[in-house]
């Protein structure tokens, strides 16, 4: 209770994801500092984060908790996945992949039980509480181990009614001359890159219209 307390900042959403009460969370976090005889978590109206000294027991918990678990699976022999696996993902990726595998997966797996959370946004997945997310293009550095796991591919598009306007570009350079449309989850609103001969082409480009995303 005390490391998802510490992780999401937030004693009512400790309560909804562990299905208690609020004033429970907060009175037996008060009893486990109080039992310590020191405090482990600094009060806000608008949030709580640990102190120095909830800092270094909420490592030492984690760890715990982690062994715990290892035991509780060596203990019951189990041969599969069980308990919660909560996988962050985007929305699209959720519904066109994530959840037409599931049937087979969960059926492999009969004691496990998936929680997805689902966002275009870029999710803090300590906060979420998540075991593993999927996620698309270049990662910034971190501390979570990341593996390749397909290619999504990409390509440009244009309507009918604007190619016969504006004309269908020839060559790579003329793209710089056309109204381009980008997002986040497409190459960068600035330069794009394309592969010609097997020889890395880029060309600068400037977005008239982008699509940014919204950090959490």
């Amino acid at each position: 209770m005390f490391v998802r307390a510490a992780e999401t900042g937030s004693f009512s959403a400790t309560a909804r994801e562990l299905g208690l009460s609020q004033p429970s969370v907060s009175r037996i976090v008060s009893e486990l500092e109080a039992r310590l005889g020191t405090t482990l978590l600094l009060r806000s109206t608008r949030n709580i984060v640990p102190t120095e000294a909830g800092k270094a027991f909420l490592l030492r918990a984690r760890k715990l908790l982690r062994e715990l678990e290892e035991a509780d699976d060596e203990a019951r022999h189990v041969g599969g996945l069980s308990g919660v696996l909560r996988v962050a993902t985007s929305a699209i990726v959720g519904v066109r992949t994530v959840i037409p595998s599931l049937p087979v997966f969960l059926k492999a797996h009969p004691t496990l039980r998936i929680e997805l959370l689902t966002s275009d946004s870029i999710q803090d997945l300590i906060a979420e509480g998540a075991d593993l997310a999927i996620r698309f293009g270049e990662l910034e550095d971190s501390g979570f181990g990341a593996r390749k796991i397909g290619m999504v591919p990409r390509m440009l598009v244009a309507s009918p009614a604007y190619l016969k306007e504006r004309g269908i570009p020839a060559t790579l350079d003329d793209l710089a001359a056309h109204d381009i449309v980008t997002g986040p989850l497409g190459p960068s609103h600035e330069t794009w890159t394309f592969e010609h001969d097997g020889i890395p082409v880029s060309i600068k480009v400037r977005a008239r219209v982008f699509v940014a995303r919204r950090r959490a």
